[in-house]
């Protein structure tokens, strides 16, 4: 079985989906689907992670090992230890003088010296546990030292396993992915692709593949070298595009590679906008209750900037500001002057927050957060700091913004 087989089988067997894996392991549903399609290998600390996971070797899931399940250490004294010390404490309470009422104080001077010779042996022999706890700290302190130079000695070799599998994996000896043009008012990105195959057979071609999520485009290469083909591919803008090749030989087998992926292009190409409000500065007037304005002049800026990409600048069109709960819309900001009390960025916009009262709860959260419309038609959200209420509920505490920014995500007409 290849690399991508054996995680398949195991990911199966523990009856998740790829996209379950990915959050154990933080990554995403298309590195787990190029993992198991043997596009790429997992880099080292997923490897390691996979095999704690899936309760195999490093080794298996390199496939140059039988699975050896990694042992367990709790890190604590074994029953062992713990039984020496317990007998040590018990011969010291057994050797304690008893008392001896028959006698009398005729012989009190006999049991002091005995209770002193009890005593001084007991603390030898305290004295020596800690000094034998001493040396097993430090041959654990050795112990691990060793493991983390064993550690690294084996991230080493499973990096050096892993460059061979990626060579042995790759069917190209050279390839480029360029990204050519955005076209904003279509939603479209235009790449340049070039591929050589390792292996060339006269008669053979190739196909490129640009599958961005809404379906993708496939393109023949044309000769661009002796060996190698070349094509102009077009995809829709979106978060997540992939790039392969498709080599088809005249005997009518074929192999694919993944050569790029690309992430976050639509939404780096978004006006960028950052909003920000003053509500954590605000005092409940009961608590719970939050009455806006809390005072005369109370306002929320948006500050507003422009992001380039890829070499071109992308303005706002329109921006709207309200005051959401939740991500639900409680009413639109007014524009309004800036206040004598704004010291800061001469660049930005102010609204005035709306006479609103609300009743909170502790699952709440509240934010200023701006609908933006570009030059190009297209519309996003911008969150500005959530709050949420304190433990007293005469406060509001402060977190970070909402990552998300599609509108579909917020309620707001």
């Amino acid at each position: 079985m290849t690399v991508g087989q054996r995680i398949a089988q195991k990911r199966k067997e523990l009856g998740l989906s790829q996209e379950a894996l990915g959050d154990r392991l933080g990554v995403s549903r298309q590195s787990i689907y190029k993992w198991e399609s043997d596009s790429t290998l997992p880099e080292v600390e997923k490897l390691i992670a996979l095999s704690k996971l899936f309760g195999v070797s490093v080794g298996w899931l390199l496939g140059v090992e039988d699975s050896v399940p990694a042992p367990e250490s709790s890190g604590e004294l074994t029953e062992a230890q713990l039984r020496m010390v317990e007998e040590i404490v018990s011969r010291y309470i057994a050797a304690q003088p008893k008392p001896d009422p028959q006698r009398g104080k005729r012989f009190f001077r006999r049991g002091a010296v005995v209770f002193a010779a009890l005593f001084c042996a007991c603390f030898f022999a305290i004295f020596s546990l800690f000094a034998r706890l001493d040396r097993m700290d430090q041959q654990y302190s050795s112990l691990q030292e060793q493991i983390v130079a064993g550690n690294g000695h084996l991230s080493e070799q499973v990096q050096g396993i892993s460059q061979q599998v990626n060579d042995i994996n790759s069917i190209t000896s050279a390839y480029e992915v360029s990204l050519l043009e955005t076209d904003y008012q279509k939603g479209e990105v235009l790449f340049y692709v070039r591929a050589i195959p390792k292996t060339y057979v006269e008669g053979m071609t190739a196909a490129f593949t640009a599958m961005d999520g809404t379906g993708g485009d496939t393109a023949p290469g044309e000769p661009d070298s002796p060996q190698g083909f070349m094509t102009v591919l077009r995809a829709a803008l979106t978060n997540y595009i992939e790039i392969s090749v498709l080599f088809t030989y005249p005997d009518g087998t074929s192999q694919t590679q993944l050569l790029e992926s690309y992430e976050n292009l639509y939404s780096d190409s978004l006006p960028n906008f950052s909003v920000s409000s003053s509500l954590d500065e605000i005092k409940m007037s009961s608590p719970g209750v939050l009455r806006l304005p809390e005072k005369p002049g109370s306002t929320a800026g948006i500050y507003v900037y422009t992001s380039v990409f890829p070499q071109k600048t992308v303005r706002v069109k329109d921006a709207r500001v309200g005051l959401f709960l939740n991500k639900q819309l409680v009413d639109w900001a007014e524009p309004c002057e800036k206040p004598n009390s704004y010291h800061g960025y001469e660049d930005c916009t102010f609204y005035r927050l709306p006479n609103t009262e609300l009743s909170l709860t502790a699952a709440d959260e509240l934010c200023v957060a701006a609908v933006l419309t570009d030059e190009y038609g297209r519309t996003s959200m911008k969150s500005g700091l959530t709050y949420t209420l304190t433990s007293d509920g005469t406060h509001l505490a402060v977190g970070a913004p909402y990552d998300s920014r599609h509108p579909a995500d917020w309620i707001y007409d």
